[in-house]
């Protein structure tokens, strides 16, 4: 079995506890996920089954969420589970107000992540030093949110902002919830959080772990394809031979556009031993992620993942992850 699973995290479990449920059901080896979802929050956690693991570091970063802000209160953990350390009346505060400061949070900013993280400092984990009464100096990141969107407003002592958020790799949804409580000089903290999107993947196809199960007994559960997180990557078909030797690791050169039927230094024959393949009977298109591109044969088989070296006369695509045998 290879490909991907769309889970719906319930709120409880780690990223950790998802993937060893998802393998005792499916009894399967290999299973990774692909971005950590923190215990109380829920929704889509990417998982990666068999061979699929293997692509998780070609998987897209973005992400969305829908959060719920609590101003008014602050905490250790910065969200609902840790223990309140200060509080101040947000009831002076307006949608209106607020809204200005949310702004700030928009576009490609510094972050410093939360104590209580899964981030390394000196080599240990910030959760682990919080857990143990230290401290440490955590170093800001730099993030990029793409948009803040304000779904509902409730007033109060402890005021409640409902937010869509869809940002970069890396950000943290609590930092934000507290550094908008910091500059409104109320606290803030995170209060509930669902992940709609990851990957490429949304929540309205998303599965529980309930309902895996369901599936896996009645024998209906199909992985989503390798190949359905990849389609921000660029495109190679290579024929049936070319295809059989890319897999067998193999470079394979192609005719860059606008050059003769061999590029200079091939008229004498090929000094690295490398296939070579005129690109009038390919289909490669370019993508979003540099040099990275899907490999398909031209039966439509997924075949994995290449890297095209260019130069002025021809691309060499080079394998870096082959999915069949």
């Amino acid at each position: 079995m290879q490909g991907f699973l769309n889970l719906n995290k319930s709120a409880g479990f780690t990223s950790h506890d998802c993937v060893a449920k998802v393998r005792r059901l499916l009894r399967l080896k290999r299973v990774g996920h692909g971005g950590t979802l923190d215990p109380a929050a829920t929704g889509v956690l990417p998982i990666a089954l068999g061979r699929a693991t293997r692509l998780l570091q070609y998987m897209t970063s973005d992400k969305a969420y829908r959060a719920t802000i609590r101003l008014g209160v602050k905490t250790t953990t910065d969200d609902l589970e840790g223990d309140v350390v200060a509080s101040a009346s947000a009831s002076g505060l307006t949608q209106e107000t607020v809204l200005p400061f949310l702004e700030q949070f928009q576009g490609k900013i510094e972050q410093v992540p939360p104590m209580y993280s899964a981030i390394q400092v000196q080599g240990k984990r910030l959760y682990d030093l919080a857990r143990a009464g230290k401290t440490a100096e955590i170093p800001t990141r730099k993030v990029e949110v793409y948009q803040i969107e304000v779904l509902d407003w409730r007033p109060g002592e402890l005021a409640e902002l409902d937010v869509a958020i869809a940002c970069g790799a890396g950000t943290y949804i609590r930092s934000i919830a507290r550094d908008l409580g910091e500059v409104l000089k109320t606290g803030g903290t995170l209060a509930s959080l669902i992940r709609t999107q990851s990957s490429g993947f949304s929540l309205e196809q998303s599965l529980t772990l309930d309902e895996l199960a369901q599936q896996v007994e009645a024998g209906t559960f199909n992985p989503i394809p390798a190949e359905a997180a990849l389609e921000h990557l660029g495109k190679v078909t290579l024929s049936a031979d070319d295809a059989r030797r890319w897999c067998q690791g193999q470079r394979i050169i192609q005719k860059a556009e606008g050059t003769d039927h061999k590029g200079e230094g091939n008229e004498q024959g090929n000094d690295h031993g490398l296939d070579q393949q005129d690109m009038t009977d390919q289909d490669v298109s370019t993508d979003s992620a540099g040099n990275i591109r899907r490999v398909y044969h031209e039966n439509g088989t997924f075949l994995g993942i290449t890297q095209v070296i260019e130069s002025e006369c021809e691309l060499v695509l080079a394998p870096k992850m082959v999915l069949v045998d």
